[in-house]
């Protein structure tokens, strides 16, 4: 029996962190209360107490076989009652300092205050009262049903296997994850498969579907998308959708529509009048347009289908189109898609992936169809992905690993892989703990079978390696894994926006020496070291922008989430039962019609955490507490509306607010209530200015705005230096600076500060003052500089500093330059590097070449305006160095990533030696004149040319001639060559 405690005691810890509080407040409540909360707070201190000594016991343990469903029922009613303290104490806190706030007289006596006070105060005294008879009860019913303590049922050996699980995370082995740009690595064992596929999708003769058929966690979508992404650009459209147990056609349907059609404004904003407006008329008034809603649904759906059928077949009649469907589960859907899915003059083809054979032969025979059974790896190949994954995840012992830890897994990529991290992270276990892992996994079979004497596993067996892998994981860890529930599934996960969320939620705490948000980027890293999530995209420093997490391991995920009643998924691909008791944590994903009143069934007053994907039509008919909610993401939202806002200022206790992408145009002056806020996310939004009263929040951390793309700027107000309350700060990101907002001094939590607009300062006074906020910050936090300085004065300025923030990490500077500052050479800290509109010379790269540290160096011309400053640095491009840009064979020691951006690039040359370690060379042009000596760059692995004149295609064709030639006249494998028009 598993036991899940990780989410149970995040939640306790918060609990105990607001009784505190609540008891250091003496006017709050009223006499005799305190004594029950001093009572609760005893209460839990011991239940916490319980819940960390039960993180340590193994799986396999007596006690969670002997006691398994009562220990986890008693833990279901720990963390309902733990829910309901956090619920009443916030609710107090808002509705009691609510009152003190509105008193305008403060000269008051505090009698006044508490006849005011009187009835909430009452009312709240009430409920805690309750809550202490509850933890009462609960702690006799432990007694009462025999749930002992750990110690005394778990044993020795149980004690001694959990202490290396739960108390084995070290933040400093987590902290620094190896830097990369792309995983250059061939999945194992799919080239036989790849060699016969990649035939039968460039055949333009025929048409047709491909059948990729295998069992869970074997492999089939890894094959599927390679072949899409790799011939995908020899189509006129293409588009990927992920149907699962979802089996709605309209939805599957206009999901292929909205990627390979452009939607409209008017498309988008249909039938979304926003979610918190009918919230808060409740269910009476929502009830009936709900009832209109789903009726208009019923009688125009085959309307609809019909309509979705044309559009697709208008659009796709004289184009070639390539459709990734990929794991569908009932013969009956597939054949709706497949209908669906017109003819085309040219060339169509279709690549299915399904766990079940009679999808593959729902139409058998048809011209052109091609099924291909993918089977487990042999022993041979098991090991090689054990081992190269075992590595990827810093291990480094696999002289101790027996054999039988990857022959276990019966040739299953998903449970060797994930086996391999949980190896990597217990280096510490010797050969024959390993072994009795692989006896208590599977007891009843003592002898392989099969192809090369590996067992066949079933899909129960495939669940059980992953589940072991997953509750093996300290309970912070576990905690943070559980939270990835929330998005659907198959969508790429941005980093920062998912550590932010768990610092919001309470999960991280500071450790070891380090912040929240290093802690956090620990957390990450060692989830992606136990491959629960892999990495899909690197940012150009090399750290992980994006992750995703496998189908098999999502379920296990939400599967769980949803038994602790950690986070409650309405829609997206997986079909769970309502939860019986209250709802904290929502994720409203798109679903089809038959599915949008499921939340007519929940609970939804005590939601603290919601989050919306798609439309906004998505409306429950129960209200939303407000004054709970702690965490408010709509990221991507359409039909967003002024008014929404105002609703969201309601939110007092809202911690994390983002409207990233969605139609807001402005915020109102009410933002100045939400004093709790400490991220702020308003990117490609139309928010061009933000009200002085955000100045109130004190705690605001991450202010997130502007466009990075267009360079649109975020306006702050001047209060901002005049007030200098936001001392909190350590991002502030998209801003335009203006003539009163330059002195930042006192923000000496600053970590990032980046300026897309400098408006012009009419004296040099402005200019000395940013300067010397960020010399001075510089000798704090500083460590990410981006400036974007269109006149270029200010850049030209930044020379006179006399200490330049030498610790700098990324510096981007887009400004008018020839020759570069003198002090850049001073950052021996420096990984990232962009310069924009900078001359590109032979002198400015030598200058560069001894950053030691430099990870990353872009070169982008990305001037609007052709002036003649403009003019003059284009010139110096051709002209510099007799028109041939030479990189020195010296220096540049940690480059991987080299990029170059210009109309014009003049003969690019590359000497012996030079940039050892890159692996990535990426040149955007109109004209390229030269690329000589790619041969002398040893570790080049990738080389993406990208042409912005669409009738220059033999210029690019030359190149990727050029370099493919001089690298194979060395005898080494050439590069893999990217081309982009």
């Amino acid at each position: 029996m598993e036991l899940v405690v990780g989410a149970s005691e995040a939640t306790m810890k918060s609990v105990m962190g607001k009784l505190g509080g609540l008891l250091a407040k003496e006017y709050t409540l009223i006499r005799g209360v305190n004594g029950d909360l001093q009572y609760i707070n005893d209460e839990l201190a011991s239940m916490q107490s319980f819940l960390r000594d039960l993180a340590t016991i193994s799986a396999g343990s007596g006690l969670a076989q002997s006691h398994g469903h009562r220990m986890k029922d008693w833990m279901k009613q720990i963390r309902d009652i733990t829910y309901d303290i956090e619920d009443c104490i916030d609710d107090s806190g808002q509705r009691l300092n609510g009152l003190r706030a509105d008193m305008s007289c403060y000269f008051l006596v505090n009698s006044v205050y508490e006849i005011l006070t009187w009835w909430p105060r009452r009312d709240v005294a009430a409920k805690i009262s309750v809550l202490k008879m509850r933890a009462q009860q609960i702690g006799e019913r432990r007694e009462r049903y025999g749930v002992n303590n750990p110690e005394a049922a778990g044993g020795t050996e149980g004690s001694h296997a959990g202490n290396t699980t739960a108390a084995g995370f070290d933040a400093a082995d987590n902290q620094d994850a190896s830097l990369q740009l792309v995983s250059m690595k061939d999945p194992v064992g799919v080239e036989h498969h790849m060699k016969e596929l990649e035939e039968w999708v460039t055949n333009k003769n025929s048409c047709g579907v491909l059948y990729v058929v295998g069992f869970g966690g074997v492999g089939k979508t890894t094959i599927a998308t390679a072949l899409y992404r790799k011939f995908g650009d020899q189509f006129d459209h293409r588009a990927m959708v992920t149907v699962s147990q979802s089996s709605d056609i309209n939805a599957i349907l206009t999901s292929i529509k909205n990627q390979v059609m452009p939607q409209s404004s008017s498309q988008k904003q249909e039938g979304a009048q926003g979610i918190f407006d009918q919230l808060k008329r409740g269910t009476s008034a929502f009830a009936a347009k709900c009832c209109s809603t789903s009726t208009s649904e019923e009688t125009r759906g085959d309307t609809k289908l019909d309509q979705l059928k044309k559009d697709l077949k208008d659009h796709f009649d004289n184009t070639s189109y390539l459709v990734l469907v990929d794991d569908v589960w009932s013969a009956t859907t597939w054949d709706q898609i497949r209908k669906s899915l017109p003819p085309s003059k040219k060339r169509r083809r279709i690549i299915v992936t399904t766990r079940f054979q009679a999808v593959a032969t729902t139409r058998r025979g048809e011209e052109g169809d091609h099924t291909r059974k993918v089977v487990p790896l042999g022993t041979e190949e098991s090991e090689k992905l054990f081992k190269q994954s075992f590595f990827e995840s810093k291990g480094n012992k696999v002289n101790r690993i027996p054999k039988e830890v990857w022959k276990m897994c019966g040739g299953l990529p998903l449970a060797i892989v994930t086996m391999a991290g949980h190896t990597a992270c217990n280096p510490n276990k010797s050969e024959e703990e390993w072994l009795k892992v692989c006896k208590s996994l599977f007891p009843e079979s003592g002898k392989d079978h099969g192809k090369d004497g590996r067992k066949d596993l079933t899909q129960e067996e495939v669940g059980r390696i992953v589940s072991h892998c997953y509750n093996d994981m300290p309970a912070d860890i576990k905690t943070c894994s559980l939270y990835l529930s929330i998005f659907p599934k198959g969508q790429k996960i941005s980093t920062k926006r998912l550590t932010r969320r768990w610092i919001a939620e309470g999960f991280v705490a500071e450790k070891q020496g380090l912040s929240v948000e290093d802690v956090a980027e620990t957390y990450f890293n060692h989830l992606i070291r136990r491959k629960i999530i892999r990495p899909v995209e690197h940012s150009s420093n090399g750290k992980v922008k994006k992750c995703i997490v496998h189908d098999m391991v999502l379920e296990h995920i939400v599967a769980k989430a949803s038994e602790e009643n950690f986070i409650t998924v309405v829609g997206g691909n997986w079909l769970m039962q309502p939860p019986s008791s209250k709802v904290r944590r929502l994720s409203l994903q798109e679903s089809d019609s038959k599915r949008a009143n499921d939340t007519e069934k929940m609970n939804l007053s005590h939601v603290r955490s919601l989050t919306m994907f798609g439309s906004l039509n998505q409306l429950p008919s129960h209200s939303f507490k407000f004054g709970i909610v702690q965490v408010l993401d709509l990221e991507g939202c359409t039909g967003f509306k002024m008014h929404h806002t105002k609703e969201i200022c309601n939110m007092l206790l809202l911690k994390y607010l983002s409207l990233r992408r969605t139609d807001t145009k402005k915020l109102p002056k009410a933002i100045g209530k939400l004093e709790n806020l400490e991220t702020l996310d308003i990117r490609e939004t139309n928010v061009a200015e933000l009200p002085k009263t955000v100045c109130q929040l004190e705690h605001l951390v991450n202010i997130l705005g502007g466009d990075k793309r267009t360079r649109k700027a975020l306006r702050l107000p001047e209060e901002l230096n005049k007030k200098k309350k936001m001392k909190a700060l350590r991002i502030l990101s998209g801003i335009e600076i203006v003539g009163g907002l330059t002195d930042l001094h006192h923000l000496t939590e600053l970590r990032k500060l980046a300026i897309y607009k400098l408006s012009t300062m009419g004296d040099d006074v402005s200019f000395k003052d940013l300067s010397s906020s960020i010399e001075y910050l510089g000798g704090y936090a500083l460590h990410t500089l981006v400036i974007d300085d269109e006149l270029s004065k200010f850049i030209k300025s930044l020379d006179d500093m006399s200490s330049p923030p030498k610790f700098l990490v990324a510096l981007e500077l887009s400004g008018k330059m020839i020759q570069l500052p003198r002090w850049i050479t001073q950052l021996s800290a420096l990984s990232k590097l962009t310069l924009s509109v900078t001359a590109l010379r032979t002198d400015n790269l030598l200058l560069l070449s001894n950053l030691e540290a430099l990870f990353s160096l872009t070169f982008s011309f990305r001037a609007e305006k052709q002036d003649s400053e403009t003019m003059t640095i284009l010139a110096e491009n051709k002209l510099s160095s007799d028109g041939e840009i030479t990189v020195p064979g010296v220096g540049f020691k940690s480059l991987k990533l080299l990029r170059f951006c210009a109309p014009l690039l003049p003969v690019l040359s590359f000497l012996k030696n030079a940039m050892p370690e890159l692996e990535r060379l990426e040149v955007r042009f109109s004209m390229l004149e030269g690329l000589c000596g790619v041969e002398n760059l040893a570790g080049l692995k990738v080389v993406h040319l990208t042409l912005d004149d669409k009738d220059g295609e033999h210029m690019t064709k030359m190149v990727q001639g050029e370099v493919e030639g001089a690298v194979k006249r060395t005898g080494r494998k050439a590069p893999k060559i990217i081309l982009d028009q």
